[in-house]
């Protein structure tokens, strides 16, 4: 049976236990090849020093511990602005929000919808314009700081089926927790590799030197810590090809089940086989981050491979396929190398096209279906992201891509069709910002007004890259203007709320994104009061009469902590009395949100129903957990 999200997350934590262990073991075993070295160097000079071997063998470890862990820790801390500082480091190019190239249109329009899909911030994106290769990979601490990247090769040869392909396989790679166990392989297997740089530097600094006698102790521990230096980067490959292989298989299958066909992402694998290029790197130095490529970009031999053999890949999707047929398609490229634009003008690509729900809809869903969802978009949900993209107005869609233009789209989805608290809201705005910024907001509230609620949030979803990488003083003003207009007219409504509290959470989380997500560790007893006051929130905006909300509130109560006896309280200032418990309830461990949200879903759909306002709600709860859920919830 397939994992879910929550088990995805619950195995990640347990493998980062595994990794921290076998760490742990190359570590001891680099110690003790360290400590033989100098034992056998201080073994020359002992007579004529009269030194204690025991004290200086002391020394050698503790010294020896501590250039590892250093230089691991100030690896990793050198990435801890997250997936954007890999991508650099390798010497990629950011795609802008407003290109009109149209090979980066077209991974834009891709990537855009499958965050859309995902329930997601849209990750940064970058392209190594150097690579012919086709390759992809994906980088960051949690969704919130995540990039991905992409080669020249993948953009030039894959047609748009094909690249969706690809990009669902990395995005599987930003929900199920792999991106932040991969920075921190690279931080790990750092601190092994300076120990090999440091006894290659003294041998090569030492060697020529004139007493040659004398520096003898030395040349024996300097090779010492070359040996013991490769030794660990050997073992530190092997760790991180197991580590690795398996995830690939694991991300192939949710692309798959992501973009509704397997045709996509076996043509790219077959392009990466059947292509002189393949998936090779040759510009970039992609030793550190080869276990996070979609294809192989060393070339390492089968003990070390971080990726499983391609045609077993290929052949996990198309049970059928032969290994002669890849020589036919490499002869035939070869002749003729694959055009992915050309390939989409034959396969006349036309975007989706549906419905979306009336704005006051009321649609049956089911637990299991929402928890299905949560992490692991599906077909559906890749179709309507295509259609919601298709339904948001081009001038939106444009000034959620201009960088003058972000804010006030924000501030325009919150202007207030009160005329009286409209003017409050734009003194406010005048006040903490400009006059130009009020005048946009107030042109593009124009559309924003007839916008359907299905679409504000994904829009709000859409701005997030340029926002983040605005300067602290002016997001925290821009928060606070958030605030503000939100509450001018004294009250807080459930999509004012969830608006907030979603950039609150993605801006908090992508200023220091190596400290604000961590699988948590909490259990539900832990946390049972404010379980109780979150359904109680949940049950009172979802519920028409005190009597109906209490009712949720017990289905609620009764899926999560069903021994518990509180009673149902709503609070007296509505939902913005759970600002003070999301770090409580973000903590829980990823079971314990499993079934936390399999009771919110019972308490909002006590009547098998949920309306568009209850969607958001619950959106922006699995939003604040770590739990990223598709706009649209899978009907019961």
């Amino acid at each position: 049976m397939a994992m879910n999200f929550f088990e995805h997350q619950d195995a990640a934590r347990r493998t980062s236990k595994r990794l921290i262990v076998l760490f742990a073991m190359a570590v001891a075993g680099i110690v003790i090849a360290v400590d033989f070295g100098v034992y056998v160097g201080f073994g020359f000079a002992r007579h004529a020093s009269g030194g204690n071997a025991a004290g200086i063998l002391l020394l050698s470890t503790i010294v020896t511990l501590a250039v590892i862990g250093i230089s691991s820790m100030v690896r990793t801390a050198g990435l801890r602005s997250g997936g954007s500082a890999v991508a650099l480091e390798l010497g990629a190019t950011q795609v802008s929000e407003d290109t009109t190239d149209p090979q980066y249109r077209r991974l834009r329009n891709v990537i855009e919808e499958i965050a859309i899909a995902s329930g997601v911030p849209v990750p940064e994106i970058y392209v190594l314009e150097q690579e012919a290769g086709i390759n992809a990979f994906a980088a960051g601490w949690a969704p919130t700081d995540a990039a991905i990247t992409v080669t020249r090769g993948a953009l030039d040869h894959l047609n748009r089926d094909e690249l969706q392909g690809v990009i669902a396989h990395e995005f599987s790679h930003v929900l199920n927790g792999d991106m932040r166990l991969n920075i921190r392989l690279i931080g790990i297997l750092f601190g092994i590799l300076v120990l090999a740089i440091i006894g290659r530097k003294v041998l090569f600094n030492v060697r020529g030197g004139r007493d040659s006698k004398g520096n003898a102790p030395v040349l024996l521990i300097a090779l010492a810590l070359l040996i013991a230096g490769y030794v660990g980067l050997f073992f530190g490959r092997l760790i991180k090809a197991g580590l690795s292989r398996q995830r690939e298989y694991l991300a192939d299958a949710s692309a798959v089940q992501f973009t509704r066909q397997s045709s996509g992402i076996a043509g790219a694998l077959k392009k990466v086989g059947g292509l002189v290029d393949g998936s090779k790197l040759v510009a970039t130095d992609a030793e550190e981050a080869s276990h996070m490529f979609f294809g192989d970009g060393i070339g390492y031999s089968a003990l070390f491979a971080t990726h499983p053999p391609l045609i077993k890949r290929i052949q996990a999707l198309e049970p059928g396929f032969q290994p002669d047929a890849l020589d036919n398609l490499s002869a035939r490229w070869a002749l003729s190398p694959p055009d992915g634009a050309e390939e989409d003008r034959q396969l006349g690509f036309d975007s989706a096209h549906g419905h979306l729900p009336g704005a006051n809809a009321e649609l049956p869903i089911r637990a299991a279906a929402v928890i299905a969802q949560v992490g692991a978009p599906q077909e559906n949900d890749y179709r309507r992201a295509s259609v919601i993209s298709g339904k948001m107005p081009d001038d939106l869609l444009a000034a959620s891509r201009a960088l003058d233009q972000a804010i006030p789209l924000v501030f325009a989805l919150l202007l207030d069709s009160d005329a009286g608290v409209r003017a409050q809201q734009e003194a406010t705005i005048r006040q903490r910002h400009d006059d130009a910024t009020l005048a946009m907001a107030n042109t593009l509230s124009a559309q924003t007004a007839g916008l359907h609620p299905m679409l504000r949030l994904p829009l709000a979803s859409l701005v997030f890259p340029l926002l983040r990488r605005r300067p602290r003083p002016e997001l925290d003003n821009f928060i606070g203007t958030v605030d503000a207009l939100s509450q001018a007219d004294g009250q807080v409504s459930l999509f004012e709320y969830c608006l907030a509290c979603l950039l609150h959470r993605q801006l908090t989380d992508s200023l220091d994104p190596s400290a604000h997500w961590s699988s948590g560790r909490r259990k539900l007893p832990e946390a049972q009061n404010e379980i109780a006051l979150l359904l109680s929130v949940v049950a009172q905006y979802g519920q028409d009469t005190p009597a109906e909300a209490q009712r949720a509130y017990a289905a609620g109560m009764n899926n999560v902590l069903p021994d518990a006896n509180i009673a149902y309280a709503p609070p007296s200032d509505g939902v913005g009395a759970l600002d003070n418990a999301w770090p409580v309830l973000d903590a829980l461990d990823p079971m314990g949100k499993s079934v936390l949200i399999e009771g919110l879903v019972a308490a909002v759909s006590l009547d098998g129903k949920v309306t568009v306002s209850e969607s958001e709600l619950l959106r922006t709860v699995c939003a604040v957990l770590h739990c990223p859920l598709p706009p649209m919830l899978e009907r019961g």
